[in-house]
């Protein structure tokens, strides 16, 4: 864990929970992409920049989840780097406790305000364009969070973050975290058509050719569908479809996994109703949904 690997003459990645991109910008300045998920991820990188003789000026955040940003605080103090995250990402990066609240649906309890979903808070400015290093583009990647981006470095290595899973992690799990379906599924479509060097998804491993995967995370998303669609074939609350999906997917319920997956079912049940394949409707004061 957290070795660092060559795809191409300047990119690499850090092998760790959630990978950590590094590119080189010069003989001793580098970038990251994205910071890892704690002050000890944090402590590792820096260990490679030591190593390495590199300087660390800037760390642009794909995303806002506490495992892509929990390095920052600890590498910006002890650098004095910059730190950018794209769009409403930029928000949740500088206000942290935005990301499990947002989750829950209200203040979240502490078994909800741990490392995990909840960062440490950083100093942060919008990424735009005008931000990135020469050579750099910004790949908008909606769906999986709001605002998320990849990058495209100059030696066409395409950094994906995470809008997809590996197969295993799909086969074991089922359901992975989304935020928007319709915006999700688009992405997917987009990432399908791209040609790279090299591809580097934060949770799956590095190749030249991501159509393939792509195409099964946008099969699961339908097969998840189609599960939902089918429980609803009799009207249900959002807790008893949470309930069965569990129970089918074998999942272990946790106020985690409840944060987590919960959400992520409600933002399905919200893309099926307005695809109108579920009609929803309030009865006895309780919201119900049903298969059109």
């Amino acid at each position: 864990m957290y070795e660092l690997i060559q795809v191409a003459d300047r990119s690499y990645y850090i092998q760790s929970p959630a990978k950590i991109g590094l590119v080189r910008l010069g003989d001793e300045e580098v970038c990251l992409i994205d910071s890892g998920n704690d002050k000890e991820a944090g402590r590792k990188v820096r260990q490679i920049l030591d190593a390495n003789s590199w300087k660390l000026t800037a760390i642009f955040n794909t995303h806002s989840n506490a495992d892509h940003i929990g390095g920052n605080k600890y590498l910006q103090a002890q650098t004095g780097c910059k730190i950018y995250a794209p769009g409403i990402e930029c928000a949740f990066t500088g206000h942290p406790i935005l990301e499990p609240a947002f989750l829950y649906g209200g203040y979240p309890c502490r078994d909800l305000r741990h490392k995990f979903l909840l960062a440490q808070e950083s100093d942060v400015e919008p990424l735009t364009a005008d931000v990135l290093p020469l050579g750099f583009e910004m790949i908008g990647l909606p769906g999986h969070f709001f605002d998320m981006a990849g990058f495209r470095t100059p030696d066409d290595v395409v950094y994906l973050a995470d809008c997809l899973s590996s197969r295993e992690t799909l086969d074991k799990y089922r359901i992975s975290f989304v935020y928007d379906v319709a915006a999700y599924l688009r992405t997917l479509g987009m990432v399908k058509t791209l040609r790279a060097r090299m591809f580097v998804p934060a949770h799956a491993e590095a190749t030249e050719d991501i159509a393939a995967l792509a195409q099964y995370n946008i099969d699961k998303v339908e097969e998840i569908a189609e599960d939902i669609l089918t429980l609803c074939r009799e009207p249900r609350s959002f807790e008893a479809i949470l309930q069965r999906l569990f129970a089918d997917y074998s999942l272990t319920m946790n106020f985690e996994q409840y944060a987590l997956v919960g959400s992520t079912v409600r933002s399905y049940l919200a893309w099926l109703r307005d695809e109108g394949r579920l009609s929803a409707r309030f009865e006895d004061n309780m919201l119900l949904w049903e298969r059109v």
